[in-house]
């Protein structure tokens, strides 16, 4: 298992992960320090060159591992029809990071609903050996064809949990698994989680998998992120 948080470039994380007089141009090599696995979220709003992602693989550490969200474009604004351009864009820069590649997320809107075929024409155009994490917004995609394609296309279903609330189902449709925590109930410290939260989620876990702390503001999701990490140690 390997955990990390959804980002790395936040200005409040200064003083919290890194330290005030460190330049934001170095923030990935200090984050790659502590944390084996980044999601990135960037690429959802605007798709980075291919000598980007070759620039941070090298800045990384050799066992380093970058999970790429998929570009808006092919989400939200195709909405997964006529998949193969976007796709194909995407895993020609995406590539630039080569073995330290991790799973492509596809985030799905939440005014998505289920379409028949959509979600397999579009895992289809990936290469094969790419690992794939699906998260739909929409109650429509919990269906038992949904369920066989990604278990099919040996896709991740993503587990989801915003304020304590699982977002779908724990369908377990490959070997590993693909986690995001969006929000905790922390009253004290928003939007942290508790370690009650945390002990429950890696009661569910098996070793093989992605953990992401998407509550980022005021550095939560980094506090987390650390201490999911001790805990799965204990």
């Amino acid at each position: 298992m390997v955990v990390g948080t959804s980002g790395w470039q936040y200005a409040d994380w200064r003083g919290v992960l890194y330290p005030p007089g460190l330049p934001q141009k170095r923030w990935l090599e200090h984050y790659g320090e502590e944390f084996g696995t980044v999601e990135n979220n960037g690429a959802f709003y605007r798709l980075p060159r291919r000598e980007t992602f070759e620039e941070w693989h090298d800045r990384t550490p050799d066992d380093f591992v970058m999970a790429v969200k998929a570009s808006r474009y092919l989400t939200h604004v195709r909405r997964l029809r006529d998949p193969k351009e976007p796709v194909g864009r995407l895993m020609g820069v995406a590539e630039g990071l080569g073995d330290k590649l991790g799973p492509i997320l596809i985030q799905l809107p939440p005014t998505l609903r289920y379409e028949e075929d959509a979600l397999d024409d579009c895992l289809k155009c990936f290469p094969k050996g790419v690992e794939l994490a699906v998260e739909p917004r929409h109650e429509s995609w919990w269906n038992d064809d949904v369920r066989r394609i990604l278990e099919r296309r040996s896709a991740a279903l993503v587990w989801s949990d915003r304020l304590g609330r699982l977002q779908g189902p724990l369908w377990r449709t490959t070997t590993w698994t693909y986690v995001r925590f969006h929000e905790g109930t922390s009253k004290k410290h928003p939007p942290e989680y508790g370690d009650r939260a945390m002990k429950t989620w890696l009661e569910r876990l098996p070793e093989d998998g992605y953990v992401y702390f998407n509550n980022d503001p005021t550095g939560a999701a980094v506090r987390n992120a650390r201490r999911f990490l001790q805990l799965a140690t204990k």
